[in-house]
């Protein structure tokens, strides 16, 4: 959906970054602009793009984010699935890639927008208690859920997509501004790949496979 190398949400904060990166350089001395520079140098980092390799397969799901595994649990869901599943919950620091892609092809069937509060979004807690955003995606093969998160630093959910919307697998969906967590919540009859302590990256890290 976004195939820029930096997503536009960065854009303005580079911009006011480089002025003032050039002011500071003019008005003081260019010793003193190394410091916003390289401020302006991270937030370009943080807002990358990058292009992923995607399986497409439609037994399989795909990591919604980039980051790190921070548990597998048995969850049973109201909101979308409505059935026994497992969470797998994903942490983005700072230095991860914070676009989010789809884990599936499918359509967007169930969208919800929770406000809440903003704790570190490594806490258990984060999940019930944070400002989040849900999408339910449904495809001829599995229903799934997944959360965008806000954390402590993290306080704007980017999403590009709305009820309605037709995903391809890995397709970007949106964002997390400056660190985040991600949750998958899958039906029980998706064989989950990954464990906690994992590092998984969004599209292409396969999280789990349709058991047939």
């Amino acid at each position: 959906m976004v195939k820029t190398p930096i997503v536009k949400e960065g854009y303005l904060y580079i911009a006011l970054l480089a002025v003032i990166t050039v002011v500071v350089g003019l008005a003081f001395h260019p010793y003193w602009s190394i410091i916003p520079g390289v401020l302006m140098g991270f937030v370009s980092f943080f807002f990358r793009n990058p292009n992923r390799a995607i399986p497409f397969d439609d037994v399989l799901v795909v990591s919604p984010a980039d980051g790190k595994v921070m548990g597998v649990t048995e969850v049973d869901d109201e909101e979308f699935v409505n059935e026994p599943c497992n969470k797998v919950t994903i942490f983005l620091s700072v230095f991860d890639v914070h676009v989010n892609r789809s884990p599936i092809a499918g359509e967007i069937k169930f969208q919800q927008y929770t406000c809440g509060r903003f704790k570190p979004a490594y806490k258990e807690s984060a999940g019930c208690e944070n400002e989040r955003h849900s999408i339910g995606i449904e495809n001829d093969n599995m229903r799934i859920l997944v959360t965008q998160i806000a954390g402590l630093i993290a306080r704007r959910i980017v999403s590009w997509v709305t009820l309605g919307s037709v995903l391809k697998q890995g397709e970007r969906y949106g964002l997390i501004k400056f660190g985040s967590c991600t949750e998958l919540v899958m039906p029980r009859n998706i064989e989950v790949l990954v464990k906690k302590g994992d590092k998984v990256k969004g599209g292409e890290t396969i999280i789990g496979r349709l058991i047939k």
